[in-house]
């Protein structure tokens, strides 16, 4: 199913993320056993303990309306989905915490039902990019035609009845939770012979045009789906961003994407500051954070904490505890240092993997249930943060993006936002200190 092989084959790193001298501590994530399967904490919400579970459902007949075959359906408003507001003057920004998933599809290990119900206990929203040829089976892969290769070729494989039952089983749950559903796009190719690095404009339009047509067509595509529930949103309207395969061929996918109605991508490298627009939609890629106990940074990714530990998905077991410890701490201290300084969103990328023994997935749900219920914290989706930033006065969003990594204003927010346009551009800018940079040709993975 869905080419786990392949697939680990393929997940590389962006020759942008380079590595960054930083002296960090640990903060222990090994003792947080804890607080990753206890309760959510004073600053959540208490959930009813009479709650269901969320179950699939039709809107009212007035609202619900089948989109072309049946595999997609107009159903209403997402649900779960808060109202952006715009800042008052002087008001601190909320802390905004993004966790993606790549390739989000629901095989045997059900690591995607299980995010989904962490995410729940911790009051945590999330995005799931999903990669289009997870919904297209094995005997149909000559649909798939990528760019520069071979029709019915692609480097993560396609997927099979089981499969796709279970990957729209949890996709149509997540869209319920208030989870937003973006793209992968579809075969994942990479490297500079053929990969998504080399693509055009054009070539690139055809394949999120192929990625919506996969999520869209699912039920023509597998007869014995027939009768599955439909997904309950309109793809076309849903889906508005997406990283790239290993985060290659970025100004091309924006620019395609751009056209296509995306308002954001995550294919890039940041530093961890406000993001920017860039080429007409908002750069919310993921940034560089602190590996603990050594000497530089990296992206804050699964991918990249074991590029950089073990060089493998399957280094040494003794191992396997430190290293996933160190990317928890890593991610926490990333978080302290925006909770603490500029409040820049932290985002944060994953895989629904088992690399070196899943201690990356243990991280990654110590990483939620440390901070996401913390005072002033929204765990949000892109989709939430974009709408969040598009609410503000840009005069607003200029200024926060003039702090630096980790600085917080120096006489407190309410002094910093009351009046935005009273100082100039380079006013409030730290002259160097806590700014990390992203240099030029050192080792992706930091080594």
């Amino acid at each position: 199913m869905m080419g786990a092989a392949k697939r680990i084959a393929a997940e590389r790193v962006a020759p942008g993320a380079m590595a960054v001298a930083l002296a960090a501590g640990v903060v222990g994530c090994s003792s947080r056993a804890d607080s990753r399967t206890g309760a959510a904490g004073p600053a959540a919400a208490k959930r009813d303990a009479g709650a269901k579970k969320n179950v699939p459902r039709a809107a009212p007949e007035s609202i619900f309306r089948l989109i072309g075959d049946g595999s997609t359906a107009f159903t209403g408003s997402q649900p779960k989905q808060p109202v952006a507001q715009r800042l008052a003057p002087g008001q601190k920004p909320p802390q905004f915490v993004v966790f993606s998933w790549d390739g989000a599809g629901e095989d045997s290990r059900k690591l995607f039902s299980h995010f989904r119900e962490v995410g729940e206990k911790y009051h945590a929203i999330m995005t799931y990019f999903l990669s289009g040829v997870y919904l297209l089976p094995e005997g149909k892969r000559e649909l798939y035609d990528p760019p520069k290769h071979s029709v019915g070729s692609s480097d993560i494989g396609f997927n099979d009845t089981e499969g796709i039952r279970n990957t729209i089983t949890q996709v149509r749950g997540a869209w319920e939770d208030g989870d937003e559903i973006g793209t992968h796009f579809n075969g994942h190719f990479c490297g500079p012979d053929g990969g998504v690095g080399t693509w055009s404009v054009d070539q690139w339009r055809s394949e999120i045009g192929q990625t919506k047509t996969f999520v869209k067509s699912w039920k023509t595509n597998d007869p014995d789906l027939k009768s599955e529930q439909p997904l309950p949103f309109d793809y076309d309207k849903e889906l508005i961003g997406g990283r790239t395969p290993c985060l290659e061929g970025q100004k091309n996918a924006v620019a395609a994407a751009r056209a296509m109605g995306f308002r954001y991508d995550s294919s890039g490298v940041n530093n961890q500051v406000w993001p920017e627009k860039k080429d007409g939609i908002r750069d919310l890629s993921m940034q560089l954070v602190p590996v603990p106990g050594r000497e530089f940074e990296t992206l804050s990714m699964d991918y990249n904490f074991m590029f950089s530990q073990s060089g493998t998905t399957r280094g040494d077991p003794g191992r396997h505890g430190y290293w996933g410890n160190q990317m928890c701490d890593g991610l926490i201290q990333a978080f302290d240092r925006a909770y603490d300084g500029n409040r820049a969103p932290l985002i944060i990328g994953n895989h629904f993997e088992s690399w070196n023994g899943g201690t990356y997935m243990r991280a990654v749900e110590q990483t939620i249930a440390t901070v996401c219920t913390k005072e002033g914290v929204r765990c949000v989706s892109f989709r939430q943060l974009a709408d969040w930033l598009d609410a503000q006065d840009p005069a607003t969003l200029a200024k926060l993006g003039r702090l630096g990594v980790g600085q917080a204003p120096a006489k407190g927010w309410t002094d910093f936002l009351d009046e935005v346009a009273t100082s100039g551009p380079d006013a409030d800018r730290a002259s160097g200190a806590g700014k990390a940079h992203a240099g030029s040709g050192a080792d992706p993975a930091g080594r």
